[in-house]
């Protein structure tokens, strides 16, 4: 895996699923924050530490698409890449499989950074932005 993506794996356990054994599908919205943090974290980006200075990062825009359902006890794998970069947002693209490689839901998240204190884009901190654009 190169830096420019990443992977998360993600088990479906009950709690995820209707009745019937299928995964939710706004669920998959968690599993791709999961994932996003997750490569933010591998990147050493801990958010907490920019919350505690009023910076955070909120979801502007997501088109989701789902293709067939993730069932209880599938391991998926996420696969994050940032399509696009700007100085107070940035996309992201992300793609989560099951574990026969079946593409089950693919999406395009648009995040933006977000000066909490006075709830207002901001620009991306510069620790964060030079570790996003070595990957990107």
């Amino acid at each position: 895996m190169s830096l420019s993506s990443h992977q998360h794996a993600i088990r479906v356990y009950y709690e995820d699923t209707d009745a019937g054994g299928i995964v939710y599908y706004a669920n998959y919205l968690k599993f791709f924050e999961r994932a996003r943090t997750e490569w933010l974290r591998a990147l050493g980006i801990n958010q907490s530490i920019f919350l505690e200075q009023n910076i955070g990062f909120v979801v502007t825009k997501v088109e989701m698409d789902n293709k067939a359902s993730a069932k209880l006890d599938d391991l998926l794998t996420i696969t994050t890449t940032i399509s696009r970069l700007k100085s107070a947002s940035l996309v992201f693209s992300q793609q989560l499989v099951n574990q026969h490689q079946r593409i089950l839901c693919t999406a395009v998240i648009k995040v933006a950074c977000v000066d909490l204190s006075i709830a207002k884009p901001c620009i991306i901190p510069k620790s964060i932005l030079g570790a996003l654009k070595r990957v990107s």
